[in-house]
């Protein structure tokens, strides 16, 4: 028997090193070394399903490649192709991270029952009754759709190279184990060698594999960060579990956009998509409050009406708070500053709090006026008309800086009816006025949008 030999590998950049280190000197993370057990006899044994493999594959010149679009195969879900950038590439492999709960595993099997093609299910945490129950809930049923509890890396592929699925989803990467390495499954190397396993049968046999990933306390997908350079595309689930919309945002694509975002509403019978967003996350009240404005918000090159919700309070104790929902803190500050630097507003002695309707989290620049409107009408309690839409982002000085987009975002708002929109000085070269059905504001200054609204 072969002695084993202990290494200490960093779980955020993969280095190693033959002790552990608190700090790792490579990536500059703390407290990341976990032990591994290597046995180097191993190394050559593992494979046994891929004899010969190697000579599939020859070296060819680069000037003899021949330029050819990527083979993209439609999956059924609107949403879900929108993130991969059209569809399924062959031979992908594609990772999808989120929470416990958050519908990671609804979301595949929808694909794999919904899915006019062979799709091979491969579940390490759930039995076949369990599926089954999860597939009925769903209500469709695909039957090509093969369930395989097996959490051997090994017996999958030989299965697979059996099968000849046109798509193969694995339920989840931590469950999976190659029984010659000696260290638990979920460990750094058994998820490093069971994805590069996948990664040689996706490529080699051109079919696209989906794997699921847990993620760890700080929100990032655990494992090695190699697993994350290693797969084609990665994916996130993000979503409130006391909200019912759940979001997809694209950290990694190799074959399209990184900057889409998919929605998704969460109901008895699975995941729905929601087609047009901008209806669902602004406010249905008929009364006019104050404190609410309206932005128009970009995730890639998908346009979003979103509600902003503020409100502004004495502090009743001594130092005055200032929370956030969906929106970032630092920036809220900035915005603070801006508003009692050039507006006037002794706004440092209010409580101060922000909510992005809906439950989602936005980081476009281009919100801030419709935050800074939201704030002073709250401070003033006087209402914004409820037509009126707003796409700026706000210096440090006051002024209105031009943003990108800015035509869709008036398409999106004159299609849902609003009458006005405030956009800013800076974006007007070039804009043909009367080709929208919708009135528009140039706004060069912060002064000038409050004069024209509270003033």
């Amino acid at each position: 028997m072969a002695k084993a030999r202990k290494v200490f590998t960093c779980s955020n950049c993969g280095a190693n090193s033959g002790k552990w280190i608190g700090n790792c000197p490579s990536c500059n993370e703390w407290n990341t070394y976990q032990e591994e057990v290597i046995f180097k006899e191993n190394n050559s044994s593992i494979g046994t399903w891929n004899e010969n493999i190697s000579t599939l594959v020859k070296p060819i010149l680069l000037e003899e490649i021949t330029h050819g679009s990527v083979v993209r195969t439609p999956s059924g879900d609107l949403e879900l192709d929108r993130v991969l950038g059209g569809g399924i590439v062959r031979g992908a492999l594609i990772l999808l991270g989120g929470q416990p709960g958050i519908g990671k595993s609804t979301l595949l099997l929808q694909l794999a029952v919904r899915s006019k093609d062979k799709v091979l299910y491969v579940s390490g945490e759930e039995s076949e009754e369990q599926v089954k129950m999860r597939a009925d809930r769903i209500g469709v049923e695909n039957k090509n759709c093969i369930i395989y509890t097996e959490t051997r890396v090994h017996n999958l592929l030989i299965e697979a190279k059996k099968l000849a699925p046109n798509i193969i989803i694995i339920d989840s990467i931590q469950t999976l184990q190659i029984p010659e390495l000696d260290s638990s499954p979920g460990s750094i190397t058994q998820v490093r060698e069971c994805t590069n396993e996948l990664m040689k049968f996706s490529k080699t046999s051109q079919i696209p594999i989906f794997i699921i990933g847990h993620i760890n306390k700080d929100g990032a997908i655990a494992g090695p960060k190699l697993l994350e350079h290693m797969v084609d595309t990665v994916l996130l689930f993000e979503g409130d579990q006391n909200y019912a919309y759940r979001i997809i945002r694209t950290q990694k694509n190799r074959f399209g956009s990184t900057d889409e975002l998919a929605i998704y509403e969460m109901k008895p019978n699975g995941l729905k998509e929601v087609s047009n967003p901008s209806e669902i996350l602004l406010s249905q009240s008929e009364e006019l409050l104050s404190g609410s404005s309206v932005a128009a918000t970009m995730e890639g090159r998908r346009t979003i009406l979103i509600e902003i919700q503020a409100l502004v309070s004495t502090a009743v104790y001594g130092t005055p708070q200032r929370s956030v929902t969906g929106y970032d803190l630092r920036r809220l500050h900035m915005l603070l500053a801006v508003l009692e630097k050039r507006v006037g507003f002794p706004i440092g002695q209010y409580d101060v709090f922000l909510n992005i309707a809906g439950g989602i989290k936005v980081v476009d620049p281009a919100t801030d006026m419709a935050i800074v409107c939201s704030l002073i009408s709250s401070m003033q309690d006087i209402s914004i008309p409820r037509e009126y839409a707003f796409a700026g982002e706000v210096g440090l000085s006051g002024e209105i800086r031009a943003i990108q987009g800015i035509e869709l975002r008036i398409q999106e708002a004159a299609r849902l009816g609003f009458t006005k929109i405030f956009i800013p000085k800076s974006n007007s070269k070039g804009l043909p006025s009367n080709r929208f059905d919708i009135e528009i504001v140039l706004i060069s200054k912060i002064e000038t949008l409050f004069n024209i609204l509270f003033g």
